[in-house]
């Protein structure tokens, strides 16, 4: 089923990329990526931006298998790496790190933004 999730996200977007199934995602982190595709559509006056989700939920094995982190917030489901189509990646972890100074997990990875919305202090690469 593919439910929506918000104006821009939906259930199967979420799902780990290897086909197992697993797709639990905390809604804060949902919630933290619509809050940037309202913010660009905004600022672009568009109704609603294309939001690209490149990873979300991943199971054990499938973050192993591409290389993530041990403890990666993707296999907690609470991280979620996504591009937004006419928006540099750049100003997307800019937006993000200006709106979320004291929180959260925000990675610049040139061709996409990292979110995660771990405990504990933030973490900014």
């Amino acid at each position: 089923m593919r439910n929506q999730l918000t104006k821009n996200l939906w259930r199967h977007e979420m799902k780990c990329r290897c086909g197992c199934g697993y797709d639990t995602m905390d809604f804060e982190t949902i919630q933290v990526v619509q809050e940037c595709c309202d913010f660009f559509a905004t600022v672009l006056c568009v109704p609603r931006v294309v939001c690209v989700i490149n990873s979300a939920a991943r199971c054990k094995d499938h973050n192993a298998a591409v290389g993530g982190a041990p403890n990666s917030q993707h296999v907690y489901g609470r991280a979620i790496d996504f591009r937004i189509r006419g928006v540099k990646p750049k100003q997307v972890y800019n937006h993000l790190h200006l709106s979320y100074p004291d929180k959260y997990g925000i990675g610049d990875y040139g061709s996409f933004t990292h979110i995660d919305t771990r405990s504990g202090p933030p973490a900014r690469w």
